[in-house]
């Protein structure tokens, strides 16, 4: 576990900071605050270059949670930052630990630092990350050459699969789902015959009559965190002052369906 110093405000009178410098002894003297540090002494609040103790640059953090109506199962959607910056975030439910935002996700509206949350996941399939919200099935392929997947005509690939998507096969009976690989082409020419999708390869090979799905890229059409709570984590690395006043979110009750 990591150490921090921990100060205390009298005008507070509460613990309202943790900091990442670790001192041997510290003291306060003529509006000064001095610490030793292997053996040197420091004095605090002369240097310009905002989280740099002892030569090192650390970053800032702030973590909360959201938590209206616990028992109530929610979608958390976005992230908003009032204040002069945008924040690096992360945000993990007791359902969910993968949503995050980088700090130029951020697009400022009306005052606020907005973002949507995104996902990332190892598996997106995995149930645990219930990415399956955003799985379309496609149909059962008739062969399978390399990393090209055909389909009979009579199967509608339709215009929600793109380029990029992630595609996933079942073999008979179709229980467990598997990574193939990302979208790379589609085509379609249904009267010269052509119905057929090509993937990377990155996967895991296919075969014929398979049943064959595709999951959206969950960075770039996030569904949002799914959990009763949302603990979520700002991060700035700025080396000037910034500051934060108030983080929120757009939360919608989750209908399982």
């Amino acid at each position: 576990m990591p150490s921090y110093t921990l100060t205390y405000s009298p005008p507070a009178e509460g613990w309202p900071s943790f900091y990442s410098y670790e001192p041997e002894w510290i003291q306060g003297m003529n509006q000064y605050l001095y610490t030793f540090s292997g053996g040197n002494l420091w004095r605090h609040n002369t240097n310009e270059v905002r989280n740099n103790f002892y030569g090192a640059q650390y970053d800032s953090s702030i973590q909360s949670v959201f938590n209206d109506e616990p028992i109530v199962n929610k979608i958390f959607k976005t992230l908003a930052v009032e204040g002069n910056r945008p924040w690096a975030a992360t945000l993990v439910s007791d359902q969910q630990d993968t949503g995050f935002i980088n700090a130029s996700y951020f697009e400022q509206k009306e005052g606020d630092f907005f973002a949507f949350v995104r996902n990332q996941g190892t598996n997106p399939a995995d149930p645990d990350e219930y990415a399956l919200r955003s799985l379309n099935g496609i149909g059962q392929s008739t062969t399978v050459v390399g990393n090209v997947v055909n389909f009979p005509t009579t199967v509608s690939i339709g215009s929600i699969l793109s380029v990029g998507d992630n595609f996933y096969f079942s073999p008979s009976p179709f229980t467990d789902i598997t990574f193939a690989g990302n979208v790379t082409n589609i085509e379609v020419d249904l009267p010269n015959g052509i119905n057929r999708v090509t993937h990377d390869g990155s996967g895991a090979a296919g075969g014929n009559t398979d049943l064959w799905l595709g999951i959206k890229n969950q960075v770039a059409e996030s569904h949002g965190i799914l959990g009763h709570y949302g603990v979520f984590t700002l991060t700035n690395d700025d080396t000037t002052a910034v500051e934060m006043f108030v983080a929120k979110s757009e939360v919608m009750k989750s209908y399982p369906g």
